[in-house]
Order: C-alpha cells, then structure tokens, then sequence
C-alpha cells in the first residue's frame, strides 16, 4: 500500500531538541546522561552562562531548553526572556534550586512553561520536558501547593479615601474639586440641583470645613 511519506523520511517531528544551560558541568553531563537513554530526547549544545544560552538558542533553534536561573554574565530569567522574544514557540523549562515566591514568579513572568527543583525524581524531570515541549506547563509539587496558595489569598481592598464619606459624596467632592458648579454635577450625575446640595452639605459637615476650597483642600491631601 503506498504512503505519503517517504521511508526514508526524517524523524525530525518525533524529536525534542534540548539545549541545557547551567553552570554547573557536574549538573550539565548527569542531565546528560539521563536524557540519552530516551531516544526520543536529544541534547544538541550545552551552555554554561546566559550568553552562551542566548547565542546557542538562535544557533540551534531547539524545542526545550532545560535553564538554570543563577549564571553568569546573563541570569537564566534574562536569557529567557531574550529568547522568547525571538523565538516565542521554544518551550523553557526552569530546573533551579530556589523555590522562594520571587524567583517562581519572576520565571513565570519571562514567560517559563514549568518550573523543577535540582533534586527532582528523573521520571518528574522527563514528565517536565515532556509537557514543556507540547506546550503545557508543569511545576513541582510544592511549588504548585505555593501558587495555589497564593491566588487563593483573599484579595485585599485598598483603604477608602476619606471613608466618612458615602461612595456618591466622594464622586461629588471629586466634581467640585474638578472646578464644576452644581448644575453641572447635578446634569453629570443625573441629580436634582437640591440633591446635590444636601451632598455637599453633608460633605462640609463631615469634613469640618466651611467652603469648597477648602473641601477640595481636604480631598487633595487625602489622595482622592
């Protein structure tokens, strides 16, 4: 039965490209070493500072680069975003030691698919990779449970600007500190001119002052 493809056709699509930048040569040849027994897995160049990892990335355009964050001459979170910048398809895997809130984020920021720890379980290495090159992202476990808890975190509301007033008094004094007069904040907010004035009557009172310059004096102090 003929088929579309050639038998001799490369198997170019069936290989993932890995690029490992690290200072470490120790880390660099066990990640090696682990990586050649899967023959779908290919190391093409190694890179020991960001530079290097920046140049080999455009030298050899590979699918995964496995980065570590803290190397010379070019931090692993700078040589990724300088790499996805040109090839935003190139899937960066984080392999680090640190595991603290400001590094995680930062990875995740430079745009990182996954985020390990040095020490991980080798199947939790390969599993990475492999999500990482289909494009999905993997983290570590206890990186995972810490973004979960951080998004899980109530979001806190920022302080009220002069909370004795009601929300409407303040969108009334901001008017008036805007120079408009009461018939124009009473068109501007769909008020009757009475209504308006008992505002800003109850805004004088609750602000201790006695006209509106000073009104607007008290509301620029306070941010509003």
């Amino acid at each position: 039965m003929p088929t579309d493809l050639p038998l001799n056709a490369p198997t170019r699509a069936l290989t993932t490209r890995i690029l490992i930048a690290d200072d470490h040569r120790l880390f660099r040849e066990g990640l090696k070493a682990l990586l050649s027994v899967t023959d779908h897995l290919q190391v093409v160049a190694e890179a020991e500072n960001g530079e290097q990892a920046l140049t080999l990335a455009q030298q050899f355009e590979p699918d995964v680069i496995i980065m570590d964050i803290q190397m010379p001459l070019l931090s692993g979170l700078e040589a990724t975003r300088r790499i996805l910048i040109q090839r935003p398809e190139t899937g960066i895997l984080v392999v680090s030691m640190f595991e603290d809130d400001d590094n995680v984020f930062a990875a995740m920021q430079a745009g990182a698919r996954g985020y390990l720890l040095k020490g991980a379980a080798p199947e939790e290495l390969l599993r990475g990779i492999e999500a990482v090159a289909q494009g999905e992202a993997l983290f570590a476990p206890s990186i995972a449970r810490r973004l979960m808890n951080y998004f899980s975190r109530p979001t806190k509301l920022p302080p009220t600007v002069l909370p004795e007033l009601t929300e409407r008094e303040r969108e009334i004094l901001a008017l008036i500190a805007q120079g408009e007069t009461n018939p124009k904040i009473a068109r501007h907010l769909e008020l009757a001119e009475k209504t308006v004035r008992n505002h800003i009557t109850s805004i004088f009172s609750k602000l201790q002052v006695g006209s509106r310059a000073e009104a607007v004096l008290r509301a620029r102090e306070a941010g509003l």
